[in-house]
């Protein structure tokens, strides 16, 4: 067995289905040890970024860790984006690369790039394989790290002469050897990526008992609690937890971003999410509370505005799986460290009961009266323009929570979290710290591939659309459910938008003049595509393409 053989054992090994990616001179042996089985689906992408991307959609949908592949130099950095969107967002996947031989490295050679160096910053760990007999450890601590703790993706590079190197019986029998000589540790409390477990709150009853004290006795005295959920809750599957949490102390729920799915779109404690672009009734809800229970949330400036005085009323109890996102952008008054559906589990019997009739109806009025302004907004009959709160309210209808909805990044990725429903976690997939465009229409192709039989539908602007349209090619060669709608309005309207507001309406380099017919594109690529321009247009497009089991683009002329 060789070095290249040995790797797609380990994908094996770990479960692994699929994987992204585009070959190269450096990682060819990969691909042909990859040709001769069956266990592990390869999927060409387009271009390396849409590997990448790829391969988070398929985490995000799955829950499982995603893998892609590129070859050395130029192959390599194309991925460094996807890497930077998975780091950001937490999202566990392996990206692999084959760099020079080991003799060529650090000698410029042709396509040779120190992308170990690269990504040590947009990384959770990161490995450069330079001995065949260092590689199936490797491998094994990349998927440990990979899926462990915080999630986030990983980055395996390994040197072309490994992949050929000859993987022996006597080197099997030693890692076999250590394997044995690590599950006979010392007794430490270890996480899942193999680092001591300094939290205290899995192994110590000490801190477990101080922590849930703290917790009751906040909890005793709150008239107007809040739960904050994140997108920590989504990675832990907390969901029951949460929705037994929210019952036990009576409390109302809102959401981040990456939170959208852990509470139900259309549960009675529904706010909707939180911050700069969230809604009435959630902002509200965080400037009157006396009690926030932040769980899985990291407390991004898109969430607090950088404000000192945000939450300023309210005690704020936060659980969180890193210990460095404890008191790092908001102070809070008490914490527990680790897996917030373990911890909730642990601590739901001891917390106080609670009643806040007065509060919650005051919460449910102002969701209500949310609801009742989208309403208004979407049965408006005085307009037969299409806009992106609308398409996302006809989404919410037509789909009723059964799909999964990508989106690209900017004014429609927004609407889209205020205006559509999410059901369930995993429902709706986004690039939220890193906020890449482009990411949208590959992550699509990831999740269909992670989750067949489950109609995927991807919302894009028209500036997203240009970044990766070209992965079009691989929803027409695999035939793949996706809708992709384009909300075309000439321009990067959330770009323009600031120049309005900052700029005094000086509008630079924001408006798109070259007018590309999208429709022809799609097609030219083997994508049925349609142009609407009303409303009634886009709901019989979105019918018909909802009904096919194939791909279809929809370019929605914005007015």
């Amino acid at each position: 067995m060789n070095g290249s053989e040995l790797v797609i054992r380990c994908l094996q090994e770990h479960g692994t289905e699929i994987v992204f990616g585009y070959p190269g001179a450096t990682n060819l042996a990969l691909y042909d040890a990859l040709s001769r089985q069956k266990a592990v689906r390869h999927v060409l992408t387009a271009h390396e970024q849409g590997a990448a991307h790829a391969a988070d959609g398929y985490a995000r949908a799955t829950g499982k860790v995603g893998v892609c592949m590129a070859t050395s130099g130029p192959g390599a950095t194309n991925l460094v984006t996807g890497i930077a969107t998975a780091m950001m967002d937490s999202v566990p996947i392996i990206a692999i690369t084959c760099n020079v031989t080991v003799d060529a490295i650090g000698k410029d050679s042709f396509q040779e790039i120190d992308i170990f160096g690269i990504t040590l910053p947009i990384t959770k760990h990161n490995f450069l394989v330079k001995d065949i007999r260092e590689l199936r450890s490797v491998m094994d601590a990349a998927y440990a790290i990979a899926a462990g703790g915080r999630p986030g993706p990983v980055l395996v590079d390994i040197a072309r002469d490994v992949t050929s190197a000859e993987w022996t019986d006597a080197m099997e029998e030693a890692y076999l050897e250590k394997k044995r000589v690590d599950a006979n540790h010392d007794g430490r409390v270890l996480s899942a990526d193999g680092r001591e477990d300094l939290s205290g709150f899995a192994g110590n009853r000490s801190v477990r008992a101080a922590v849930t004290k703290r917790f009751k006795a906040i909890l005793r005295k709150t008239k107007r609690p809040l739960i904050l959920v994140g997108g920590g809750c989504v990675m832990s599957g907390a969901e029951e937890v949460v929705a037994e949490l929210a019952e036990c102390i009576d409390a109302p729920v809102c959401e981040t971003l990456m939170g959208k799915g852990v509470y139900s779109g259309t549960g009675e404690r529904y706010l909707g999410m939180v911050g700069m672009h969230g809604t009435k009734a959630a902002n509200a809800a965080v400037a009157e509370c006396d009690c926030l229970i932040a769980l899985g949330v990291r407390f991004s400036e898109r969430v607090t505005g950088n404000n000192p005085e945000w939450c300023s009323q309210a005690m704020i109890m936060q659980i969180d799986i890193d210990d460095a996102e404890i008191n790092k952008n908001i102070a809070v008054d008490a914490y527990a460290v680790g897996d917030v559906k373990e911890i909730l589990t642990v601590l739901l019997p001891d917390l106080p009961k609670g009643t806040h009739v007065t509060w919650n109806t005051t919460n449910r009025r102002r969701a209500a009266a949310d609801r009742a302004e989208r309403k208004a907004m979407f049965e408006d009959t005085a307009t037969t323009a299409v806009s992106t709160p609308w398409i996302a309210m006809l989404l919410d209808e037509m789909t009723g929570g059964n799909c999964i909805i990508t989106t690209e990044v900017g004014q429609h990725q927004m609407d889209l979290a205020r205006h559509y429903r999410v059901h369930s976690p995993r429902q709706l997939l986004t690039s939220g710290g890193l906020g890449t465009m482009g990411y949208g229409l590959p992550a699509a192709i990831g999740a269909v591939f992670g989750c067949p039989g489950t109609r995927v539908v991807n919302v894009a602007g028209d500036g997203c659309f240009r970044m990766n349209l070209n992965e079009l090619s691989v929803v027409a060669r695999y035939r793949l459910p996706i809708v992709e709608i384009v909300c075309d309005n000439h321009g990067l309207e959330m770009v323009r938008h600031w120049q309005h507001v900052y700029y005094h309406d000086r509008f630079y380099q924001t408006n798109f003049e070259d007018h590309v017919d999208y429709v022809k594109i799609s097609e030219a690529f083997g994508v049925p595509a349609v142009r609407v321009a009303t409303r009634e247009e886009a709901r019989k497009a979105l019918e018909r393409a909802l009904a096919k089991n194939g791909p279809m683009v929809i370019v929605c002329e914005m007015r």
